[in-house]
């Protein structure tokens, strides 16, 4: 009979060993007890931490052992000690409790997005060639959020403008001050255009112009307060080149017409001059200039969620567009 007893006891052990756990009974209530337990060392203290009684940490603990069919905790004068087992499975129940949080602050961000204004201020040739295509884009995605687009009085003028807080998101050349986070988003080359009619003798599309094939030519510039103007004023300086425009004009599409027209060359961005008509002739400069084009947004300043999903709508769509450039 003893020999009976003995294997029907190892029958029922071996019988709970066996039996397979049920983890939809396990609470989250009991994770955090267990978590918070083996951050604070006593009972009492991750009850405060909770704000439960010891007697509710004490049975969450319990029932999950119960539960697991494994014992988490050693008990003692020292307080709570993680068994072997216990450190494994806190361990993977503080993951799990960080990716809940991680769930309830995407669908915060997700109702912040259901509505809002994201205003970018920037330049001309940004507006036209690359905000389109992000604000569609970014449109699909978020149809509740407004986007409005404002233009700097120059290259240098939505600096200002972040500055007095009346937009969210800049473009601008950098390098900037460290009042702002920037990141690159392309560079542009420049480009000098020249009429078909009255391209200057050996110079060939596509390939760098002499000095004095630049400068054959009336050149046409932008007005003296452009950032492209500043750039172009910098590089002529730096290469020793004392040049005089025979035009100051405002809008890039008017020194493209006029070269067109025959009335002079000009250095520009080639971003700035799109598109680019077939009867102008695109020459290389003598020395390469490029424009660093950049996103800007005012450091420590608390973004909103729109501002943040344009950010990222933007670096997405800009992406696939770099190959036009």
């Amino acid at each position: 009979m003893r020999v009976i007893g003995l294997f029907g006891r190892a029958s029922l052990v071996l019988s709970i060993i066996m039996a397979e756990i049920n983890i939809n009974r396990i609470k989250l209530s009991q994770l955090r007890a267990l978590v918070a337990i083996a951050q604070t060392g006593t009972f009492s203290d991750a009850a405060s931490q909770l704000e439960l009684s010891q007697s509710a940490v004490s049975h969450a603990i319990a029932t999950l052992e119960e539960e697991l069919g494994v014992s988490l905790l050693s008990r003692g004068r020292q307080g709570a000690v993680l068994t072997p087992v216990g450190q494994e499975i806190t361990n993977e129940a503080a993951k799990m409790l960080a990716l809940l949080k991680t769930i309830g602050r995407k669908a915060q961000d997700a109702k912040g997005l259901q509505a809002g204004l994201v205003r970018v201020v920037g330049f001309r040739s940004v507006a036209t060639h690359v905000l389109p295509a992000v604000i569609e884009r970014f449109r699909q995605q978020y149809p509740g959020i407004s986007v409005s687009i404002g233009e700097g009085s120059d290259v240098r003028g939505a600096e200002e403008i972040l500055r007095r807080g009346e937009a969210d998101i800049g473009f601008t050349y950098l390098p900037v001050d460290d009042a702002f986070d920037a990141w690159e988003l392309f560079r542009d080359d420049y480009v000098a255009l020249l009429p078909m009619a009255k391209v200057p003798g050996q110079a060939i599309a596509g390939e760098p112009l002499t000095w004095e094939q630049l400068t054959a030519l009336p050149l046409i510039l932008p007005l003296p307060d452009d950032g492209c103007r500043y750039n172009v004023d910098q590089y002529l300086l730096r290469h020793g080149q004392v040049v005089t425009p025979a035009y100051e004009v405002k809008e890039d599409s008017t020194v493209v017409s006029m070269v067109r027209r025959g009335l002079g060359t000009t250095i520009i961005a080639k971003l700035a001059a799109e598109p680019i008509p077939e009867d102008v002739v695109v020459c290389q400069l003598p020395a390469p200039l490029q424009r660093v084009i950049g996103v800007i947004t005012l450091a420590n300043a608390l973004q909103t969620p729109p501002v943040f999903a344009f950010l990222d709508t933007l670096k997405a769509t800009w992406q696939q567009k770099t190959s036009i450039l």
